[in-house]
């Protein structure tokens, strides 16, 4: 296994990332359906077929569960960064990495877009996403310097995957608010390629 690909993960913590990815599945959809104010820890844990206290082991909250999807998202894109090809351009590599994580959004009807919307509003979920956000950024900084062989507590690897998560923060919520269309994967593409680009050099 090169230094680049990222371990196998094992039965039993694959176990655990399908409890927990359900457990947030389960918190969006409940909350989608009923509205936020409107689901219980205890509903969120029978959605999924799990104790209330097993929702307790993975989130301090709903609105956490909620918020966990981007974390993992993010955490799913620092893996697919590692694997592109050494010899392609950083900031190709960061488009093809974060876009693909979004390619499913492509497929959303518009309805489903105007829900996350209403959701993702949420006064009660503000405070969880900021700090989901800065979570996001660890993962992908990491990987960025270990891409082109920085020094992972070094600036530029934390610049970059900052402008990366603000890209396509500010992408997804321009394509919701036009409503869904065109492609999702496209808008981020476009909005790192601005952001990025002689910053995204390999150094």
């Amino acid at each position: 296994m090169s230094a680049g690909t990222p371990a196998p993960v094992g039965l039993r913590e694959r176990k655990k990332l399908a409890t927990r990815e359900a457990l947030a599945q389960a918190a969006l959809r409940l909350a989608l359906e009923r509205g936020l104010e409107h689901v219980r820890v205890e509903d969120v844990a029978a959605e999924a077929g799990v104790s209330a206290r097993t929702f307790n082991n993975y989130f301090a909250s709903k609105e956490e569960a909620i918020v966990s999807i981007g974390v993992d998202r993010a955490a799913a894109t620092a893996e697919a960064l590692l694997r592109r090809p050494a010899d392609e351009p950083l900031v190709e590599s960061l488009c093809h990495a974060v876009a693909g994580q979004h390619l499913a959004a492509d497929r959303v009807d518009r309805d489903h877009v105007e829900r996350i919307r209403l959701v993702i509003s949420s006064p009660a979920l503000r405070g969880e996403y900021l700090k989901a956000i800065v979570a996001s950024e660890r993962p992908l900084a990491r990987a960025i310097a270990e891409r082109t062989e920085a020094d992972a507590a070094g600036l530029h690897p934390r610049v970059v995957a900052a402008a990366v998560t603000s890209a396509t923060r500010v992408a997804t919520a321009h394509w919701v608010q036009s409503g869904g269309t065109g492609s999702l994967a496209d808008v981020i593409r476009e909005a790192i390629r601005q952001v990025v680009g002689d910053a995204g050099a390999d150094r």
